[in-house]
């Protein structure tokens, strides 16, 4: 349970201790975002999130993030229009110096003339990075066009106009009138006592900050619609972007609960009305999703579609007649119920980790309701009746007052008479009711079990057993959270294809849960649903596996549900063939994201014959030949029980799975082949360099050598290798982006295969900055690889990765996806148990001697895609 209190000074702060895992979050919500600007400040919250790191009267440039890091946390923030949020991960050993740097950076930053002039060009580099994205451009237009005249229609970033007018007294103006303690929440979570937090929050944050709290910013209002809104414009896109969108009230208006359900029920997963009727039957979209955006003013109920632009019209229409359906029909109870069993199991899985439950907290905390309002909103949402539904969708959801904005390819015919035309036929009907779906019940709940402790609990261990199958499960109960993961993973991914079936292994992924031999897909979605959970599968470059989450409750029908589609998948014709037309559409659209094409040819340039080279979604080609007669193949061959590893984790009992686990994969369906031989590839002998010509704003590059294996113990200290060079406190971020401005995403990657994989550096930035990007990546290469690394930045790399993975295994589905992806790889339990370890001893020798092993600039490869 939440504790909340304030300092004599005004700072609120609110605390939930957790000791399941020895991790601690801490949050600082400002409530100020860009909607808090003036005409002449935009972008300027978004800039505090990025000069907040850059130095404080303590710590000098680049030291917090260091210190941060040294320490095995995470830092980071994020800006939206009410609020700036600035966060902290850290081990709870950590705790007080996490806390006392977060502190240092909101109250005391130094905001020094030239670190601010460097990260004025680092943001401009941001903003050249959105524009290259449709999404985000469609976005845009969506806002500009539904707000008026209030500041939700600007963008949170601001325009390099007016990021490169900043100054240092404007921006300290800025700082001093909404970063005072009466307008902020400390939010805490994790493995600590409430006495030492308050302590330490009275040490670091209280006292006098010489800021009196000047009261909220006025903000002008919209005037209420009088008509439609419709924008169209034709840019340089692949596939059309479409939303439609409602004016909504602000997020304490009482009719925001059954707004938000309406968005779930309308176009929010597989059994949503929107994607069962527009995207499965009528096969219009490539993507629908509806949601109810509901911040401190009022907000806009959207619908956002990709689709290719043939069929914009028409998916309009129909897409505007489906929600005319809402307005005058009422959903059944048990689709009310169902989703009020989601909106439950999202509360708690939000609170899987500690920073979720400070995020939830904070989010809370600085809504005008406060922290009280979480449980009067779930309150709300149990007393919905179907009528409250159709009552508000029959209010907002006026065609007359609609918002319609498109973002199309040239070469597309849609106007604005085109638009207001679609809508008027699905105004005068006839509505458009989805499918009919099958009647369910819940199952009946397991029997309440004990409340288990976890203060000071330790991890319990690792069970495994071998089944008659061949099968390998592996459990490892975690009882803090009602909530349970599985993970069944097989031998494969590109690494089993061919030019020829390229693909494959993606196309299976999407299908795999489109029904079974007594389901249909539409009664898997509905399952997932009812049981309060996920299900979904994944193809990569080494395996394929499918993974499930659901609420503890419900372990037995979830189980059984997932076994269902593992052991028998119906691929039949009609939704093999709607997922394929949508992987090929995927295919199509490649190129409206040119980082993922960057590293699509850096693949293709250092593999010349091994499948690594392949495309993770295929080529048109081969994929338009995949049909369910390959995919079943595939699964018969390579995904038998015998081939199998299934990992359980979270609030279970090891008998009752391993009970179950006996029941589906005991046996043996026959069929399976040995695991496939593949023969790895030699390096290059020579350096290797593509490029492709993109119109776009940044130019990305990716530089790169052939690497480790999975099983390679020399893998660990390439690890350490990139994280020194990555991260905020890494040498390319703080060389490349802090210092010298040449980029907003700089990082390093280590992709580990069962044939050698790649270690590679990425940067995007503008194309003026080309070569001296290429130079600087290049230098920080070679110093990495020719002077041993200073203890203290080995230090800080190591406890970055030790701590880095501890936060991310508080969730149930990281740690079953870690245990059952080990065990399918020949890695074992080694990794999950004793892989900090064997980061610690890892030495500045062995980091020096992995990058001479791996950085060979005559065996580099390096793709550019850009203008």
């Amino acid at each position: 349970m939440a504790i909340r209190y304030a300092l004599p000074n005004g700072l609120t702060v609110v605390f939930e201790e957790q000791h399941a895992a020895k991790v601690a979050a801490f949050q600082v919500w400002v409530k100020a975002g860009s909607a808090d600007e003036r005409p002449d400040q935009a972008g300027l919250a978004h800039l505090h999130e990025h000069m907040l790191f850059k130095g404080t009267e303590r710590r000098g440039p680049g030291e917090i993030a260091r210190d941060i890091e040294a320490h095995g946390g995470e830092i980071n923030a994020w800006t939206s229009f009410d609020q700036t949020v600035y966060h902290i991960v850290i081990a709870s050993q950590f705790a007080r110096t996490g806390l006392d740097i977060l502190g240092d950076a909101v109250r005391r930053s130094a905001f020094d003339k030239e670190e601010l002039a460097r990260e004025i060009e680092v943001v401009c580099e941001e903003i050249k990075r959105s524009s290259d994205s449709p999404s985000r451009r469609a976005s845009r237009a969506l806002f500009s066009t539904a707000f008026q005249t209030h500041p939700y229609r600007l963008p949170v970033i601001g325009t390099e106009e007016s990021v490169r007018s900043f100054t240092r007294e404007k921006v300290l103006e800025f700082y001093h009138r909404h970063y005072t303690p009466q307008n902020l929440v400390l939010s805490v979570a994790g493995d600590l006592r409430e006495a030492d937090l308050r302590q330490w929050v009275e040490e670091i944050f209280g006292g006098d900050w010489g800021r009196p709290y000047a009261g909220p910013v006025p903000r002008p209002r919209d005037p209420a619609s009088t008509g439609r809104r419709v924008v169209v414009q034709a840019e340089d896109v692949k596939e059309a972007y479409l939303h439609l969108a409602f004016a909504i009230p602000e997020l304490e208006h009482p009719d925001v609960p059954a707004l938000d359900v309406l968005a779930m029920i309308a176009g929010q997963g597989d059994s949503s009305w929107l994607v069962r009727e527009v995207k499965r039957r009528q096969h219009l979209v490539n993507d629908v999703h509806a949601s109810a955006y509901t911040p401190k003013d009022p907000g806009i109920f959207s619908v956002s579609l990709t689709l290719p632009p043939a069929q914009a019209l028409k998916a309009l229409t129909q897409t505007a007649r489906v929600l005319e359906a809402m307005r005058v029909t009422a959903v059944t109870e048990e689709e009310l119920r169902t989703v009020k069993a989601v909106l439950e199991a999202e509360a708690i899985f939000r609170k899987e980790t500690v920073q979720g439950t400070a995020r939830n907290q904070g989010s809370y905390q600085t809504s005008p309701g406060g922290l009280e309002s979480e449980a009067r909103y779930m309150e709300d949402i149990r007393n919905l009746k179907p009528e409250d539904l159709r009552r508000v969708a029959h209010q907002y959801l006026r065609l007359e007052h609609a918002v319609v904005t498109a973002l199309v390819p040239a070469s597309a015919e849609m106007t604005e008479a085109q638009v207001h035309a679609a809508l008027d036929e699905a105004a005068k009907g006839p509505v458009l009711l989805p499918p009919e779906r099958t009647a369910r019940q819940a199952p009946p709940e397991a029997p309440a079990r004990p409340a288990r402790s976890t203060v000071g609990a330790a991890r319990s261990e690792v069970f495994q057993e071998k089944l008659p199958s061949g099968a390998t499960l592996v459990v490892r109960v975690e009882p803090h959270v009602p909530l349970f993961a599985m993970r069944a993973a097989f031998s494969g991914g590109v690494r089993y294809e061919t030019p020829a079936d390229n693909g494959i292994t993606t196309l299976l992924s999407r299908t795999l849960t489109r029904g079974t031999s007594t389901l249909s897909a539409d009664d898997v979605s509905q399952l997932g649903d009812l049981y309060a959970g996920s299900l979904s599968a994944q193809g990569g470059r080494n395996s394929v596996s499918l993974r499930a989450e659901f609420l503890s409750r419900y372990f037995e029908p979830g189980f059984r549900l997932f076994a269902d589609c593992l052991l028998n998948p119906a691929f039949r014709e009609e939704e093999v063939a709607r997922e394929r037309a949508l992987l090929l559409q995927d295919i199509l659209t490649r190129e409206d994201k040119p980082s993922g094409v960057a590293f699509e040819l850096f693949s293709k340039t250092l593999f010349r014959e091994h499948p690594y080279r392949l495309s993770l979604a295929g080529e048109q080609a081969s994929v338009e030949k995949l049909g369910p007669d390959q995919l079943r193949a595939y699964h018969r061959a390579h995904m038998d029980p015998s081939q199998m590893t299934l990992s359980v984790v979270g609030d279970v009992r090891v008998e009752e799975v391993l009970a179950l686990a006996r029941e589906y994969f005991g046996k043996s369906r026959g069929g399976a082949v040995p695991p496939k031989k593949v023969v790895p590839e030699a390096p290059p002998e020579s350096p290797r360099l593509e490029k492709k010509v993109l119109s776009r704003a940044q130019t990305h590059l990716v530089m790169g050598f052939q690497a480790a294996r999975l099983t390679d113990p020399w893998r660990i200290p390439l690890d350490v290798l990139s994280t020194v060079l990555s991260g905020q406190g890494g040498r390319l971020f703080v060389e490349l982006r802090d210092k010298r401005s040449m980029a907003y995403s700089v990082s390093s990657f280590a992709m580990d295969g069962l044939d050698p994989g790649y270690f590679a550096v990425y940067m995007g930035t503008s194309p003026e900055k080309v070569d001296a990007a290429l130079a600087g990546m290049r230098a920080e290469l070679e110093r990495i690889r020719d002077e041993p690394i200073p203890e203290a930045e080995l230090e800080r790399a190591k406890q970055h990765i030790i701590g880095s993975y501890e936060i991310d295994l508080q969730r149930n589905s990281s740690r079953a996806m870690l245990l059952a992806l080990d065990t399918c790889y020949g890695v074992g339990l080694e990794n999950f148990l004793h892989y900090s370890e064997h980061v610690a001893k890892v030495t500045a020798a062995d980091v020096q001697a992995v990058a001479r092993r791996v950085i060979d600039f005559n065996r580099m490869a390096m793709a550019v895609v850009g203008p």
